[in-house]
């Protein structure tokens, strides 16, 4: 069993957290590991694998995240995706999307730890970097207490490295894919208690958690904390974690001087014959209570979806906050 690696991650979140949105974030954070978006393994097997698996080396360290129940298939693309320099590889037991249900993988994968703990061993056997898992406290009707400690147990016991956990129960009976992540209750508690029973394991907690300052306290109790929604939405509270978390010093002072470092991969992902749009998409949260964050967003949304955009695009964007700040 390893140590905990990393007390703060960014949530992987489907079509979100693409290689673009990473690279931003990277420039908000050295230290945070990010995630890739969950990528299911027929896709790797069968797809392009470049287009799905391909990263910039500032992302690292950067985890992919996997889809999956078959266990040959999970070590395949596990091999597949260390072989591309994934720092981990994390399986998905969380995802309460119908497609993901379907798919037999996700949350609905928590009705079954021994497959899942299977998953985990094939995985292991093939890869030398950790595997991780990423899962809700259960399902449905699931007694929580009796479910999550099966599963941890289960996929400890096949060498899981870390166990990130999502506090909510996830209900694939009843409730939508966008209500999972807001109706369910949060129970850090239960989290908190998986941690005490099992000290011995890394347990990163995750769900709704708003900022910095509450991610600290989460970290007295637990190994680390992934943010999700708060960290893609308000990018900027990640402009603090290297120095509140780690005790050092941001990659960039202010978000300004984030964006404008960021220039040189646009201008080189523009040459490739990425659309500006599928960039800047990630930046419309970057500033907050900041004069000029409107114009900001509106010169994005209205010129960097035009045919031919440029950085020029941004840097007018970025103008505008300079602007109002001189104003």
């Amino acid at each position: 069993m390893q140590s905990a690696p990393y007390r703060f991650s960014v949530a992987p979140m489907m079509d979100w957290t693409d290689r673009h949105c990473r690279v931003f974030h990277r420039h908000l954070t050295r230290r945070a590991l990010l995630y890739t978006e969950m990528v299911t393994t027929g896709a790797i097997i069968h797809g392009d694998r470049e287009r799905l698996l391909g990263f910039d080396a500032i992302e690292h360290p950067v985890a992919l995240q996997l889809g999956g129940s078959d266990p040959r298939d999970l070590a395949q693309a596990a091999r597949i995706g260390e072989d591309f320099g994934y720092d981990e590889i994390n399986l998905n037991v969380g995802c309460p999307s119908d497609r993901v249900k379907h798919g037999r993988f996700g949350a609905c994968l928590m009705a079954q730890p021994e497959l899942v703990a299977v998953c985990v061993e094939a995985m292991k056997r093939v890869v030398k970097v950790p595997v991780t898992v990423k899962c809700r406290i259960g399902i449905d009707d699931q007694d929580a207490e009796v479910a999550l400690d099966k599963l941890a147990r289960a996929v400890v016991a096949s060498g899981c490295d870390t166990l990130t956990v999502h506090a909510r129960k996830a209900w694939l009976d009843g409730l939508s894919p966008k209500e999972n992540r807001d109706i369910p209750p949060l129970d850090y508690d239960r989290v908190y208690r998986l941690k005490r029973t099992m000290s011995d394991v890394p347990v990163i907690i995750n769900g709704g958690i708003p900022g910095i300052d509450e991610a600290k306290a989460h970290l007295a109790h637990v190994d680390g904390v992934m943010l999700g929604r708060a960290a893609y939405q308000e990018p900027w509270r990640l402009l603090s974690v290297d120095h509140d978390i780690f005790g050092e010093v941001a990659p960039h002072a202010t978000m300004q001087d984030a964006l404008e470092a960021m220039m040189p991969y646009i201008e080189r992902q523009l040459a490739r014959g990425t659309r500006l749009h599928a960039i800047t998409r990630h930046f419309v949260g970057a500033f907050h209570a900041v004069p000029g964050a409107r114009a900001f967003r509106r010169h994005l949304a209205e010129n960097g979806t035009r045919p031919g955009a440029d950085v020029r695009v941004l840097e007018d964007a970025i103008a505008k906050i300079s602007q109002r700040q001189a104003a």
